[in-house]
């Protein structure tokens, strides 16, 4: 080939190379602050597959997160996942569309077990070596959806409840996952990586679970919507736990249309976990259809002050505005309106955790085989034996405590479960009832602190603990930032009113559209 016709040929050439690097950079593109919905119109039209899809985020994670700003909030990517796309492109050519996670990837925090080549470690390396049996049943109702499960995200080692002096985001397998939205700011935990990998478009939407405050807070810092169910709705068969009495995983995403596709794909009732049974004939078919851009008109929203404003500014500020916004969105505001006895039953929430987390611990590890440990026990030994390593931030207090804890049949235990579930429930279910409420707000927590790995986290103030321990659902959706620094506001309403809340959170999100992406990330 000589002359003209060569120098056709590179032409031809070149041109194909820059289409196809204009499409991969406008995929690229895509995928930052990309919704469920908008993927899937991507994927419908050609503009974009499962594939395409997965390559970038792999791409964005390896430029961002294990590079650049390092944001290390990813623990292991999926080495199927590009094949699993790939199968999920073959069944959309043939005209098989699963729902509106097909082709979707999703990460998830790393205590939720995936019957894969992944591991399942709680953030510990006592964990580490020999992958889960099977999914939890989170995850098997994902891969029913359709969606890709991407990887697992970095957490607060064992989901914060080895010691009250840690530090949010950090584990021994994973180490210290930043918050996007602040040098050196905390991510919160205990699923401070889905939060941080989320908020930095690492994936569509992500999966987390929560005790008490481990969605809200992260997603709350973080300028996400995080929904934690009520505890029943989603199962915790193949996660590691703590409360059988709290513990829930829930959606962690960029906005409350996301959040209603993915609870929609999770919930539902599982015979491995009996706490399930209870939400028979309480499971929407389809989350999103209680999305109304109206939804705030009419409704009474109480207003909570006492114990949950007051210790920061920023936060405060930003509330008042919250509540003249619900206002402006056509809701009667009751205010105020406060959790009947919180912080009367803190050292009765810890109680009742510790003997569960000895219970149900001893319970999953026997489910693990390959790993190090069997029991509690166990784990306190490995960490003593590889201080240097597990214990060089913190130490393992609360696991001490946990395991001098009898049987769940202690009366010790059945007398702070029963004080501390009844007042707690009583401190959303009598002003519900007597203010007829559609729900109550508070803030969810204060701007992010600064992480500080010598003296651990410093808390100032929350709204979690009632929800959470009445086993109440809640949701948390950006209500504006302090210095570039996210703050979310907190919807709470009786068990089973998800489908209420998320309507509720819609609204309020679209009329106020507060979310952002972090600068770093741009």
């Amino acid at each position: 080939m000589r002359g003209p016709a060569l120098l056709s040929a590179l032409f031809t050439s070149l041109i194909a190379c820059a289409a196809a690097t204009a499409q991969a950079q406008g995929t690229r593109a895509m995928i930052v602050e990309a919704g469920v919905q908008s993927l899937q119109e991507a994927m419908s039209q050609g503009r974009a597959s499962s594939e395409s899809l997965v390559r970038d985020y792999l791409g964005r994670i390896a430029r961002i997160d294990r590079a650049g700003p390092t944001i290390n909030s990813v623990i292991e990517t999926n080495p199927d996942a590009i094949a699993i796309a790939r199968s999920l492109d073959d069944e959309r050519k043939v005209g098989r569309v699963r729902g509106p996670l097909h082709g979707i990837p999703v990460l998830v925090k790393d205590n939720i077990d995936t019957g894969d080549r992944m591991h399942t470690t709680a953030g510990s390396l006592a964990l580490a070596g020999s992958p889960a049996v099977k999914d939890a049943f989170v995850v098997r109702k994902l891969r029913e959806a359709g969606a890709v499960i991407l990887g697992k995200t970095n957490l607060s080692e064992w989901a914060n409840i080895r010691s009250s002096k840690s530090t949010s985001g950090w584990s021994a397998m994973g180490g210290l996952t930043k918050n996007p939205y602040g040098e050196g700011r905390n991510p919160c935990g205990s699923s401070s990586g889905t939060g941080a990998a989320i908020a930095a478009s690492f994936a569509t939407v992500g999966i987390g679970t929560e005790t008490d405050g481990s969605i809200v807070c992260p997603s709350s810092v973080q300028a996400l919507v995080g929904l934690k169910p009520t505890v029943g709705l989603v199962s915790r068969a193949g996660i590691v736990p703590i409360s059988k009495s709290q513990d829930t995983a829930g959606p962690m995403t960029r906005s409350v249309a996301d959040a209603a596709a993915l609870l929609t794909a999770i919930a539902g009732v599982d015979a491995d976990d009996p706490a399930t049974a209870a939400a028979q004939g309480h499971v929407a078919s389809d989350y999103r259809d209680f999305l109304r851009p109206d939804a705030l008109k009419g409704t009474r929203i109480g207003v909570a002050r006492k114990k949950v404003t007051g210790y920061n500014a920023h936060t405060d500020r930003l509330y008042e505005q919250a509540i003249a916004d619900l206002k402006r969105l056509g809701a009667e505001i009751v205010d105020p309106v406060d959790f009947g006895s919180l912080g009367d039953y803190d050292d009765d929430e810890l109680e009742v955790l510790l003997y569960e987390l000895h219970d149900g611990l001893d319970r999953y590890l026997s489910t693990r085989p390959g790993v190090a440990v069997k029991t509690l026990a166990d784990a306190i030994a490995f960490n003593e034996k590889n201080a240097a390593q597990e214990l060089q931030w913190f130490g393992q207090e609360l696991f001490l405590k946990a395991q001098l804890k009898g049987p769940p049949a202690d009366k010790a235990y059945l007398d702070a479960a029963e004080k501390s579930r009844r007042l707690a429930r009583e401190g959303i279910d009598g002003p519900m009832r007597e203010g007829r409420l559609d729900a109550i707000v508070a803030p969810t927590g204060s701007p992010a602190w600064l992480t500080d790995l010598v003296n651990g986290d410093s808390f100032q103030g929350a709204s979690s603990t009632p929800a959470a321990v009445a086993g109440y659902p809640t949701i948390t959706v950006p209500m504006g930032f302090a210095h570039g620094l996210p703050v979310g506001l907190t919807f709470v309403a009786g068990a089973w009113q998800e489908g209420k809340l998320l309507g509720l959170a819609y609204a309020y999100e679209q009329g106020t559209k507060h979310r952002r992406p972090p600068a770093l990330m741009k």
